[in-house]
């Protein structure tokens, strides 16, 4: 069994898909790791490192020749793959709503692919998810970022000259980003608070101690979609949302925003008159952004000024933390094939919870039902 590892092509992306520790814990199972050369570069990973870990590290020919699993963070293009093993699995990230074409070259070459942010959210797949580990740093990352951006001080400061006032932050969607955005400005000093369409996560935002901030009125709305996410709101959910939204918001200095709901477009949380009712100089941190923002006039990859409010549209947060997340996502890739590896068979067997979850192409079509509907 024959694992390569990949250096990413896709612009931006630092995170590399294995690291030295994975790799010794793959040949512990008895598989062969080939490196491409240079793929850990920009995740602060020499060369050097994965040969001293047992891989073998050269060109992306001599990585995919005879590989049986690709890894990678984002989807490889097909075309790169010529040398791997028919049937081969490709294992990594690989947005199959948006890169539907992709998929059906996958499907076309005879490649298995498996999307891995597919991954079921049960209980014995949560050290495979790769879209939580991820969604921490992001959630991490957007606050150092607005920190960054914004021209004054986070936490309440008593000095001789007088007091500096703590900046207030507020979080709108808590998923698994949004709850380290809070725990982090916090940390920071921030006066935080945070709101979101599921109930449940009012006790989650009050245990980091920040304010919640809730629409009270609407019954029957609570907003848990499947797999833990947002489901979509009905429309006097929204008009009250955003009523409570926009006299909250005038107030806030920082303002991050998290929401996503799988295989559709953000959903529009700030609009261009909210961001316009914002003191000149406050931020906000749209990572929403790739899937059409949650922030009228975000733009991905950009940092734009509106009214003198910061609008930070930064992509592919989680690879500005590239070592710390290519730790992260490559244990959540050994975890998942470490949990169905057949030593009998000398290679990972998929059960069906998680096999049909997460697979997109077999046999030469697209087999998922996500994508088939």
């Amino acid at each position: 069994m024959k694992i390569a590892v990949l250096k990413e092509q896709a612009d931006g992306e630092r995170r590399v898909a294995a690291t030295p520790e994975t790799v010794k814990k793959f040949i512990a199972l008895g598989a062969t790791l080939g490196v491409e050369a240079g793929a850990g570069d920009t995740a602060s990973i020499a060369d050097t490192a994965y040969s001293d870990a047992g891989a073998s590290v050269g060109d992306r020919a001599a990585t995919l020749a005879g590989a049986d699993i690709v890894l990678g963070v984002q989807g490889p293009d097909p075309a790169s793959l010529g040398g791997a093993a028919s049937g081969a699995w490709i294992v990594a990230s690989l947005n199959p709503f948006a890169e539907r074409a992709r998929v059906e070259a996958y499907a076309a070459a005879g490649y298995e692919a498996l999307a891995m942010e597919f991954m079921p959210r049960i209980t014995r797949a949560q050290s495979m998810d790769i879209l939580s580990s991820q969604s921490n740093l992001s959630g991490y990352k957007a606050v150092l970022d607005a920190a960054a951006e914004y021209g004054r001080a986070f936490p309440m400061m008593m000095t001789a000259a007088g007091t500096i006032s703590a900046a207030k932050a507020f979080v709108m969607g808590v998923g698994v980003a949004g709850l380290q955005a809070i725990a982090t400005a916090r940390r920071l000093g921030a006066q935080v608070s945070a709101t979101d369409v599921r109930a449940a996560t009012r006790e989650q935002i009050q245990s980091l101690g920040a304010k919640p901030i809730f629409v009270e009125n609407v019954a029957g709305i609570e907003g848990e979609g499947t797999g833990g996410y947002a489901g979509e709101m009905s429309p006097e959910y929204q008009a009250a949302q955003a009523e409570l939204v926009s006299g909250h918001i005038a107030k806030q200095d920082i303002v991050i925003t998290t929401a996503l709901i799988p295989g559709r477009a953000a959903p529009r949380l700030i609009s261009a008159a909210q961001v316009a009712s914002m003191k000149p100089g406050s931020v906000i941190v749209d990572l929403a952004v790739e899937q059409g923002g949650n922030v009228e006039g975000s733009v991905a990859g950009e940092v734009v000024v509106v009214n003198g409010v910061k609008i930070v549209g930064h992509r592919n947060v989680p690879s500005r933390l590239a070592a710390d997340a290519s730790a992260l996502f490559s244990r959540n890739l050994f975890n998942f094939l470490n949990a169905f590896w057949d030593k009998e068979a000398g290679r990972p067997v998929l059960d069906a919870e998680i096999g049909d979850a997460i697979r997109l192409t077999q046999g030469g079509k697209i087999v998922n039902p996500r994508l088939l509907s």
